[in-house]
């Protein structure tokens, strides 16, 4: 479990996370959205103990991460896949931090085979590719086999083949009760992988909920139903905080209320509906409104 308490970090006058609170839970995948700025890659440098917090404080299960007696079982951390020296294999950049953790050289073999590295694994890291490096990365995280797993932007460079395996990784570590802490600019991505969600913008916590919360709370859902007798359905459906509009005649688009509402109405009218399909909104429609007023970086012509 990862525990975030009146988190703050300030340099100089410019306060870069204020007073964040949240809670990551294990046995699930959370996700750390935010704009370009928000705080999030200072937030999780905090939770690594590489940044002093300002005031608040960051214990992941239920110590400081500086005090952990066995720190890469305690917390497996990607934060730069890069930050490896490009002249040592892959293979030995892991030996060493094995070596230096207590971890046996059994278990580096076991990572590298997990995250499919084992025909390269004795080139050296300079020449890996992004993707190449990104599992690299996960494969530094996972060494210790820690209790709480934090990666950012995991997906980073890598290919399908290699961004369904990390889909199928974090499910699995989230299975056996890890905690699992996620951030990414890629809502496609996000909303396949995570069950909740944690938003911040300019410091600040905006949200902090499930992701089928936040998607029903945060973005507009649509109900179509398609029916002969168009208008009088129309006339039953309309009420306050509904819309509805059309662009033929037997077809209605919805906004305001649910398909079961819909077809009840329908059902107690007698009137026939030959289709009834709800299109719910998007994690990225639900981010960008969630997010609005505190985008710093946006560029000219974007639709607001």
């Amino acid at each position: 479990m990862i525990e975030v308490e009146n988190l703050s970090k300030r340099y100089g006058d410019k306060t870069v996370v204020d007073g964040l609170n949240f809670t990551v839970r294990p046995a699930m995948v959370t996700g750390f959205l935010g704009p370009n700025g928000a705080g999030k890659s200072t937030t999780m440098r905090m939770i690594a103990g590489l940044d002093i917090p300002t005031s608040g404080q960051v214990l992941i299960e239920g110590q400081h991460y500086r005090n952990a007696t066995a720190p890469m079982a305690q917390l497996g951390m990607l934060l730069d896949a890069k930050a490896v020296h490009p002249a040592r294999s892959a293979r030995n950049h892991l030996l060493a931090l094995a070596r230096t953790n207590g971890i046996g050289a059994k278990r580096v073999e076991e990572v590298i085979t997990q995250v499919g590295l084992h025909d390269v694994a004795n080139k050296r890291v300079g020449g890996f590719s992004l993707g190449m490096g990104q599992r690299l990365g996960v494969a530094t995280a996972l060494l210790g086999d820690p209790a709480v797993v934090v990666l950012d932007e995991p997906v980073n460079g890598l290919d399908p083949e290699g961004v369904l395996w990390m889909r199928n990784t974090l499910a699995s570590l989230a299975k056996e009760g890890r905690t699992v802490f996620v951030s990414s600019h890629l809502m496609s991505e996000m909303a396949l992988i995570a069950e909740r969600l944690v938003v911040i913008g300019r410091g600040k916590l905006i949200a902090d909920t499930s992701l089928d919360e936040l998607i029903a709370l945060s973005s507009t859902s649509t109900v179509t139903v398609r029916t002969p007798d168009a208008a009088r359905l129309r006339d039953l459906i309309l009420g306050p905080g509904i819309s509805v509009s059309s662009d033929t005649a037997d077809v209605l688009s919805v906004r305001g209320a649910t398909a079961e509402h819909i077809g009840t109405l329908a059902w107690q009218s007698n009137v026939p509906v030959y289709e009834l399909s709800s299109q719910q909104g998007s994690l990225e429609e639900a981010f960008m409104t969630l997010t609005h007023d505190a985008v710093d970086y946006r560029a000219s012509g974007v639709a607001e």
